[in-house]
């Protein structure tokens, strides 16, 4: 389930991203489908926060360190919620591109605490 759950999050946070780069070097600023597709990247990451509470008690333990894991799981929960917030803020195409670039960098942070729960030996 872990694996189907990394997938899905990669594609809709590579998505997002290609996307908002997208809007964002074509002039566009921040729409209601730029910030909604890292709203999408958001609901997933909640998701994610569930599955790494609930997993260790159903007999899915990490293999890697733990802590690390959280930074990158915290971190990946804030960074949208940033770029979204400075993006609404600042109206304006480049943070638009912000938009896509933090989706991309979530894509990036959802590998990573992939590899440390299932890949990574402690």
């Amino acid at each position: 389930m872990i694996l189907w759950l990394t997938i899905v999050q990669i594609v809709a946070a590579a998505a997002a991203g290609v996307f908002c780069v997208a809007l964002g070097l074509a002039g566009r600023r921040p729409s209601d489908y730029s910030v909604g597709s890292l709203a999408l990247v958001e609901l997933l990451l909640v998701v994610q926060v569930v599955v790494a509470i609930v997993a260790p008690f159903v007999g899915n333990p990490p293999t890697g360190d733990l802590l690390e894991y959280w930074v990158y799981l915290v971190s990946a929960v804030l960074l949208p919620i940033g770029a979204v917030l400075w993006a609404l803020m600042e109206r304006s195409r480049w943070s638009t591109v912000i938009l896509g670039v933090a989706a991309i960098a979530v894509a990036i942070m959802v590998w990573r605490m992939y590899a440390i729960w299932t890949i990574q030996v402690a």
